[in-house]
């Protein structure tokens, strides 16, 4: 797919079933990650490629023990539960932030995760695959960021459903029509 087009029409898809990304698709599609802009040529990210029903229900399931750590609300609960069969993989990424480097802050280092994370989606996009990246107050949890090695400045700034749409709709994004209302030209 041509690049600016796949840029202008992507769209993340919440419906996801086989066939997923195979580990050689993945080494390509973590290439095109690693190439983001990085203040300082850091890498201040991880990914974790959580696939199988094993590991997908372990997922879960720390998920839920994070809804009982931080009292979350029943609708938290449900979305736990449920986590292990909305994809056939998860890509966890995990912002590896040295709050003490003299280049690069803090914050310019969780935004290099986060052009990762867009990176990991648009390359997975451009080789057929479907995905859609979401967070919650799960990734504050003491048990999963044992689990994806988090120290204590580090963060967890995603979770990559990834897999094949069940169902393709078609889209059309009005947004991409009021340009005005997001971009201001100083002459």
């Amino acid at each position: 797919m041509e690049t600016l087009k796949l840029l202008q029409t992507r769209f993340s898809e919440k419906k996801l079933v086989e066939p997923a990304p195979s580990r050689a698709e993945l080494n390509e599609i973590f290439k095109a990650a690693l190439r983001v802009p990085d203040h300082g040529s850091l890498k201040p990210y991880h990914f974790y490629v959580v696939e199988g029903q094993e590991q997908l229900q372990k997922l879960s399931d720390l998920m839920l023990d994070c809804c009982r750590e931080l009292d979350l609300p029943e609708k938290f609960q449900d979305k736990a539960k449920k986590f292990a069969t909305r994809a056939p993989q998860v890509i966890v990424v995990v912002a590896k932030i040295d709050p003490n480097h003299k280049k690069a802050p803090a914050w310019e280092q969780l935004v290099t995760a986060g052009c990762a994370t867009y990176a990991t989606q648009v390359a997975a996009n451009a080789l057929g695959y479907d995905n859609v990246w979401i967070t919650a107050k799960w990734v504050q949890g003491t048990a999963i960021r044992a689990h994806f090695n988090c120290e204590a400045d580090d963060q967890i700034v995603a979770f990559i459903l990834s897999g094949t749409a069940k169902e393709r709709k078609e889209r059309e994004d009005k947004k991409l029509n009021y340009l005005d209302d997001y971009v201001t030209y100083l002459d």
